[in-house]
């Protein structure tokens, strides 16, 4: 089947191989590979497949496939779009999920892939369309939409199209404006920026400048004048037309329905995994998408017509051409699929498997047997990001409804019985004082003294004005950064608090807690500081394993067992470890096999113990999530291929590693969102647990914007410079692309304040005239500024009014203003009426008219701003900071292993100072778009190139 299924299409030959993006466009109902230097252009008037490959749990490729159908593609393309994928997915082994996109309604993975947008082009090739030819630019016109991906439509550049409730970009020759409605979203606001900041890198080669207009802003100053010139003057807005681009489908409760001779069937019953059988096709109608799910061992011609199937179901129930239509195979459900279902118990994943099969048939065909494989030379353990070493630590035992200070001497020591509070304070980088600070909850303790632990942990952080990161921790789940600041950690049986000591005298239970002359066992497993923790286990032979180290104490005397498998460090670990237990105890060193007889009497006998190792968690990629209660019940959506620029000031988003959940709260978010930011995330681990397999025992962190530990941020390419800034989202965007001072004057335009009093007025009118005046000088820069049926004069006549305006202002110079005077316009009311009444209020206080401005006066004015403008600027301050960079060395002598290594340099950043060649070679990627890689990521690749 493989060999026939590859002759399919040769275009697909050696797709899927590397992790990344691939295109191809459907030409003459081909599909032709596209050059990267086109990805992210698509024309309206053509089809197109997209191939995205992930790399997956256990090392196996994931596929998602989208075929993406513009908006004047013809049907034979679209269908051919559609051909294809099905073959594409049948060479890369039939698991892709596969997705219909349609220009306009992408999904949000889609458009994560081509961040910050696509750029939709009229024309195309294969539905002959002549594609143009950008030797003049061509002023556009954009609406733009998206909180975290971008939707950016073009349309008509035309004062019609612009509205109160949107945002949109005018892409002119010399200049980008950003026009902000009234009514418009702040995220969406602060999304623009990012894709003017693209346009101008792309098509202005860095060099033309930003404008930010504000709608309802009615001063005549040099962004908004212009803008407002560009349109013929100012002149009223229209509300917003709903089209059908606007229709947004209804979310609706999930129906299944069976596929049988591409009928759609209802399934009646409860919604669960154990409805779809493996040879079959199902539709899942969830109102505002439809989900076929194909079994593994479903017949040919029923795959086939599953899509076709889902199109005219779509098509029957009158759904708007935005429904999205996703098909999946058995075994490779998405997240958003299975949250449908009530129930979906966790299975046996392919991906893995497969991911093991393939290095274990790697291996075999190099001549590299498993056994062999595991006893090579060992690998360096990674170490996660830990928290500054050398705080202060202060930790404290729950007993009733108030805390007890564990003795310095005790610190380390945790009763599976027992709650605690753990205070960590250190100094980062920047010097200010940090906060880690959580409660441990024991696996033997009362519920009682959990919620006295979770209550006066949550008020400590209270009082620490929410600056601490503060994290819910379970025995037998202790994140590295926990075990880490304790130096040693050891977990033992029993109790100390009164809660514990009533339970088990109640249920008539033996006091087992350890004390320094009772029988115990105690487990050392780790050897670094992030995993080096102690447990006590029960103490019989059968808990021994030959691969960890223990220490078995009877009365006064202590043993420690090194098993034949345990490591040097393990065993370091072990002799601490009874120093910490019993300070100055003459311990007695047996090897596993030549134990006396009084270790064996310790533990009841000698009795068979294992040799297995525990295989380690499988490493999975995190996941970030937005979140809504409908109805009581948490759904969340996925942020695709997210960046810390997801991260909204407005927002309550989820991070999920597997190994940890953090819920991150925004500084401008709901007071209630904040305080039950715990809530969310228990809502989200119990969700999780049923679709994903996740421990409802994982650490949960509650982590507030602008306190993020280094073990969240690693997990993005994270910029301090973000973290730190004010403001909501698009006050920060403002400041991060275009400095403070354009922040803060912003920022004031929106609080209704005036910065730059009637001389800036007075240049900024002017400006807009001297444009209106020169426009007319040459026919090429009018056909580029001026939208149709826009004449000379009458952009002449507003720049005039506007400049007008100005000048009888400046005349009047009242001593004080009345506060109705500024008040800003309400949405509906037009530019022009606001103009006529500043007028009609000027004509009460001052009788000389606008009109009646002399031309001498504005003359003089263009005068003296063009005489302003002649004069020489200061220079700009050279920035003499060096960068890493701009030293070269080779890569022999950069690796952490060297020879013959270089010194004085930033051994964090060792790959900076690789040439941009050698660079590209060690790491197989460009410097840029490595360091847009998480630094997870970024860690990763270093670790494998010993250059970490």
């Amino acid at each position: 089947m493989s060999s026939s299924v590859k002759e399919l299409e040769p275009a697909f030959q050696g797709a899927g191989q590397r992790v990344g993006t691939e295109i191809w466009r459907i030409e003459n109902f081909q599909p032709v590979p596209l050059p990267k230097s086109d990805y992210g252009k698509f024309y309206s008037g053509d089809s197109y497949i997209i191939l995205q490959t992930t790399s997956g749990k256990g090392g196996a490729y994931l596929y998602d496939i989208h075929f993406w159908l513009g908006k004047d593609t013809s049907q034979d393309e679209a269908g051919t779009a559609a051909i294809k994928t099905v073959e594409l997915d049948a060479i890369l082994g039939g698991r892709a999920v596969q997705h219909r996109e349609v220009q306009g309604h992408e999904t949000d993975k889609f458009l994560s892939y081509f961040k910050p947008c696509i750029i939709p082009l009229e024309g195309g090739v294969a539905s002959g369309f002549k594609e143009v030819e950008e030797e003049e630019f061509e002023t556009r016109l954009y609406v733009c939409k998206g909180k975290r991906v971008v939707r950016l439509k073009q349309v008509p550049f035309s004062r019609s199209s612009l509205n109160h409730d949107d945002v949109f970009i005018l892409d002119t020759k010399d200049k980008i404006y950003q026009f902000n409605g009234a009514n418009s979203n702040i995220q969406e606001r602060a999304k623009a920026l990012e894709v003017i900041q693209f346009l101008k890198d792309k098509y202005h080669e860095g060099k033309c400048d930003v404008a930010i207009v504000d709608d309802g802003n009615l001063q005549a100053e040099t962004n908004s004048g212009e803008f407002w010139v560009l349109f013929g003057g100012f002149a009223p807005i229209s509300k917003k037309v709903a089209s059908e681009d606007d229709i947004i489908p209804e979310k609706t409760p999930p129906k299944l329905f069976s596929i049988s001779d591409g009928q759609a069937n209802l399934v009646e019953g409860e919604l669960s995994k154990s409805c779809l059988e493996n040879n079959r096709c199902y539709l899942l109608d969830c109102g505002d998408e439809v989900f076929v799910w194909v079994g593994r061992v479903t017949q040919v011609n029923e795959r086939k017509s599953a899509i076709q199937a889902a199109e005219e179901f779509i098509a029957s129930q009158n759904r708007p051409k935005s429904t999205r239509i996703t098909r999946l195979i058995q075994g490779y459900e998405t997240h958003s699929f299975k949250s449908k279902f009530d129930s979906w118990p966790s299975g046996s994943a392919p991906a893995p498997e497969e991911g093991r099969g393939k290095v274990a048939a790697l291996l075999k065909q190099q001549g590299v047997g498993i056994k062999g494989a595991s006893k090579s030379a060992p690998v360096n353990e990674e170490v996660p990001p830990l928290l500054e070493g050398g705080g202060k630590i202060e930790v404290w035992c729950i007993n009733g409804s108030a805390k007890t200070p564990v003795p310095k001497d005790d610190v380390g020591k945790f009763y599976s019985g027992d709650c605690y509070v753990v205070l960590y304070t250190y100094h980062s980088h920047d010097k200010k004082e940090d906060y880690y600070l959580c409660w441990w909850i024991g696996k033997d303790s009362v519920e009682e003294d959990q919620k006295t632990a979770a209550k006066l942990a949550t008020s400590m952080c209270n009082s620490l004005k929410g600056r601490p990161v503060l994290g819910r921790i379970f025995q037998g789940k202790e994140p590295p950064q926990f075990v880490a600041i304790f130096q040693p950690l050891v977990i033992l049986k029993g109790g100390l608090s009164s809660g514990y000591k009533n339970y088990i005298a109640d249920k008539g239970l033996n006091d087992e807690t350890y004390t320094a002359d009772s029988v115990a066992l105690i487990q050392i497993s780790g050897t670094s500081v992030h995993n080096n923790k102690a447990v006590q286990v029960d103490a019989v032979a059968t808990s021994l394993n030959s691969n960890e180290c223990f220490l078995a104490q009877s009365g006064s005397t202590m043993f420690t067992w090194h098993g034949n498998q345990s490591t040097h460090e393990q065993q370091q670990l072990a002799a601490k470890i009874a120093e910490f237990l019993k300070p100055g105890v003459a311990l007695k060193h047996t090897k596993e096999g030549t134990e006396s007889s009084a270790f064996w009497f310790a533990l009841g006998g000698k009795q068979s113990y294992t040799n297995k190792k525990m295989p380690p968690e499988v490493v999975r990629d995190p996941h970030l999530f937005t979140y809504s209660i409908n109805k009581g019940k948490l759904e969340v959506e996925e942020v695709y291929n997210f960046t810390q620029d997801d991260l909204l000031t407005e927002d309550v988003l989820i991070l999920d590693t597997h190994a940890e959940v953090f819920v991150w709260v925004g500084q401008s978010t709901d007071a209630n969102e904040k305080q039950n930011a715990f809530e969310i995330g228990q809502k989200y681990a119990e969700m999780a647990a049923s679709l994903e397999g996740l421990s409802l025992h994982v650490p949960l962190y509650k982590v507030t914007e602008g306190n993020e530990p280094c073990f969240f941020t690693t997990f993005f390419s994270w910029d301090p410079a973000k973290a730190t800034a004010h403001g909501n989202s698009f006050q920060k965007k403002v400041m991060l692309l275009f400095g403070a001072g354009h922040a803060s004057a912003n920022q004031a335009r929106s609080n209704g304040t005036n910065q730059g009093g009637g001389r800036t007025q007075r240049a900024s009118a002017l400006a807009a005239l001297n444009s209106a005046f020169s426009s007319s000088s040459s026919t090429k820069a009018t056909s580029v500024s001026r939208p149709v049926g826009v004449g000379q004069g009458s952009q002449r006549a507003a720049a005039v009014a506007a400049l007008s305006s100005v000048l009888t202002a400046e005349k009047k110079q009242p001593t004080e203003t009345s506060p109705a005077r500024f008040k800003s316009p309400p949405p509906e009311a037009t530019p022009t009426a606001a103009i006529e009444n500043e007028k009609a209020s000027d004509a009460v206080e001052n009788s000389k008219e606008p009109s009646e401005v002399k031309e001498t006066e504005v003359a003089e004015s263009v005068e003296e701003t063009n005489w302003a403008e002649s004069e020489p600027k200061p220079e700009q301050e050279q920035d003499d900071s060096s960068d890493c960079s701009q030293t070269i060395f080779s890569y022999e002598r950069l690796k952490a292993k060297s020879d013959n290594p270089v010194t004085g340099i930033d051994f964090k950043r060792r790959e900076a100072y690789l040439s941009d060649e050698e660079f590209t070679t060690v790491f197989g990627t460009t410097k840029e778009a490595f360091y847009k890689l998480p630094k997870w990521k970024q860690d990763m690749l270093k670790r494998k190139v010993d250059l970490f």
